[in-house]
Formats: C-alpha cells, structure tokens, sequence
C-alpha cells in the first residue's frame, strides 16, 4: 500500500508539472495583451530634423516608464521601441517641414525583440482632440510658427500618398519653420495592433505606464464615463474607439496625461481603484460611506415610490385590484434592499478589515439580484426602472460579476 500511495504522489507531481509546462498553460499564465491603441511614452535618443532626415531612416527611442498590464510588467523601463521616418519634407520659404514617424519594433532590455505596428499620437490637449476627429488621417510632425520644436497634427488619408499630407494642412504649414526635435524628446507612441508580451514578474508599484486590460475593469470604467456623459455606448469591456475617445475627454478634462489609457490615473480618478499601503493599487471591491449613502438613500426613495405607485396605504391596506403578484414581489425586494443598504453603509463606514466590507459587497450584490428578478417580473414604472440602473451601476463599479 505505501509503494502505491508513493507511485500515485509521483504521478500526481508528474502530471501537475506536465500540466504547468504545456504550452497553453504557460500561455494562460505568464502573457497579457496591450489592445489595439494602447499609448506608450519614449523619448527620442538622438536629434530630428526636418532638413536632415529622409524618407527610410531610422532612430531609436527609449521607454520613459515601466509599461505595465493588471500588476505584471510588460516592457520594463529602458526598452527601446524603434521608429521608422516614412516621410519628410524640409521646410521652404513657404511651407513648414514635415515628418511622418511609424514605430516597428520594440526591444526589451534582455535583448528579446518584438515586431509591433504603431503610429505616432499626441498627449496635448487640443492636438488629441484633433486626431481623434479622423482616425484614419495621416499624423505627422511639422514645424511651428516661431521655428522651435515641432507641433503635431493629423491630416490627409492613409490611403493618399504621402505628399498629399502637405495639401491637406494647408495653410497650418504656411510661414512655418523645420521640425527641430532634440535628443531626449518625448514623444507619444501609439499601437495600431495589439501586442501579447510575456510577463515579467508583478510590478514593483502602479506608475504613468501602468494599465488595466481586464474585462471587468473596463467595463466598469465605461459605465462610469457614461454616468458622467463621456461614454455613449453600452459597457463592452473592450477598449474600442469609443472608449478611447471618452477616456481621452475625461483626461483631458482631468489634467491627466491624455493617452486614452486605462491608466492607474485614470481608473484611480474615475473612482475604480483605492490607494493602498506602500503605494501600491488595489481594484476597488467596496463603496466609500459617501457612495454607501447614496445608494442607501436611492433605495429608500425607490422603495416608497413602489410603494406609493401600488397606492399601499401606510396602514398596509391593499386593493388587489390595482397591483399583480409581480409587484408586490418588487415592492419587497427593494423594500428588503434598502435595509440591506442600510447596513451595508454602516459596515463600510466602521469595518476596520477590508475582507469584511468586501463580504458585505457581495451580500448587498444578491440583494441587488433579487430586485432584478422581481423587476423583470413587475409592471414598474420607467421612474423606477432608470433609478434602480443607476443602483446597478455603481455596484457594477465595485463587483466584477454584476453586469
């Protein structure tokens, strides 16, 4: 029996480290993707000028901070992502000097290199705006008025040929200067196709380069915008160009670096992660008190208005003429769910563990569930039903599993 018991435990070792070491496995576990559009911060290693650069040359940038994915390192500080000048034209009495920049590759700083797809953007508030008005223009570097730097701006098509960049500026490179880029620049590097990169170990702390690409993250920052009129579509938990253009708006309007990132900033300002100790991040799993009361008050109006459209006296006489089952059974569930409520505020006003508040969360989520049930059952009014997705919402932003 012993020599069994050792055979069976062999074997068993022997199949969980097949199962570890299999491809798909390794897959699931050690890689994150960057979606399409994700924005990257480098800074140029040597000098660009429209005058001297041409069409086919190639420069090298470095990555400003540690690009990060859901706490695991993607690209650590110090990679190197290499650009590409697909066009260039020196300035002229007339006409500004233009640069279009493409970035093909990236490399991490053990030497291991990656093919990407990426075009230059724009963290500036109103070249952002610009280029986000027409996806599909052409985005290049030109000299500004006054001859220092460069200002970015988007224009023509990317199906025109280059030199239909020039007609389609117009007259924003007339009395311009050449594109004078120095060394250390920064510039803003934008994937047009998503990357799957290994992970690298978690990630020390959250920094500018750190991004949520989980579902549930997303989708809750998507109905979070929408509640604050940024977002106008339905929570996909992708980021799409939608999403990219509300988050864009929203940092903008925030003085947060506008790169359409579901950033650490970001989904820190939008409410969707909480500070913790050591400068570390955690996805929010609970509502601060304040958030608690409202939604501890919202039932409670939404409660008595049920109550009041079934005309329910305060004695509890009934007619039942006037009401279904369905309703009564709405009634309850949110009378039932503003107690709940109730509590929950005072637990997360007062709970000096996080596991206990966050056990709270899940309870009042069920809760939650129990008047969709009875909703979907009732003959309510459209007054209730947008209040209570007001409800969903917010518990949305703080229970993965609550769609």
């Amino acid at each position: 029996m012993r020599k069994d018991l050792i055979k069976n435990v062999v074997l068993s070792v022997a199949a969980a480290a097949l199962l570890v070491s299999s491809p798909s496995f390794a897959q699931a576990q050690l890689q994150r993707t960057l979606p399409e559009g994700t924005v990257i911060l480098v800074r140029v290693q040597q000098p660009l000028g429209s005058q001297t650069v041409k069409t086919g040359d190639t420069f090298a940038t470095d990555i400003i901070d540690t690009v990060g994915a859901d706490g695991y390192t993607l690209i650590p500080r110090g990679s190197r992502i290499r650009g590409v000048v697909t066009f260039a034209q020196p300035a002229t009495r007339n006409q500004s000097g233009v640069i279009q920049l493409t970035f093909d590759r990236v490399t991490l700083t053990d030497g291991s290199t990656y093919p990407i797809t990426a075009r230059l953007t724009s963290t500036d508030a109103a070249e952002r705006r610009q280029i986000d008005a027409d996806p599909n223009a052409r985005v290049v570097l030109y000299g500004p008025r006054g001859g220092l730097g460069a200002a970015i701006a988007a224009g023509g098509s990317n199906s025109s040929p280059a030199s239909g960049i020039l007609g389609a500026l117009g007259s924003m490179l007339s009395e311009g200067r050449d594109v004078q880029l120095a060394a250390g620049t920064a510039l803003a590097v934008q994937l047009q196709r998503p990357l799957t990169l290994r992970t690298r170990g978690m990630a020390s702390g959250m920094n500018a380069g750190s991004v949520f690409t989980a579902t549930d993250r997303i989708r809750a920052a998507q109905r979070e915008l929408a509640r604050l009129n940024y977002y106008r579509a339905s929570p996909t938990g992708q980021i799409d160009d939608a999403t990219q253009r509300a988050l864009v708006e929203y940092q903008i309007d925030k003085g947060i670096t506008a790169t359409g990132n579901l950033d650490w900033r970001t989904a820190r300002s939008l409410g969707l992660v909480t500070s913790a100790a050591a400068g570390e991040v955690a996805v929010k799993t609970t509502l601060s008190p304040s958030e608690a009361a409202l939604v501890r008050r919202t039932a409670q109006a939404l409660s008595a208005r049920e109550r009041n459209d079934l005309s329910i006296a305060a004695s509890g006489a009934m007619n039942a003429q006037q009401y279904s089952a369905g309703d009564v059974e709405l009634w309850f569930a949110l009378s039932a769910f503003a107690d709940n409520s109730s509590v929950y505020e005072q637990i997360v006003t007062n709970a000096t563990r996080s596991d206990g508040a966050t056990a709270a969360t899940r309870a009042l989520v069920s809760a939650a569930r129990r008047v969709d049930a009875a909703l979907s059952q009732a003959n309510a009014s459209s007054q209730v039903r947008t209040a209570w997705t007001s409800v969903r919402q917010q518990l949305g932003a703080i229970a993965s599993d609550y769609r």
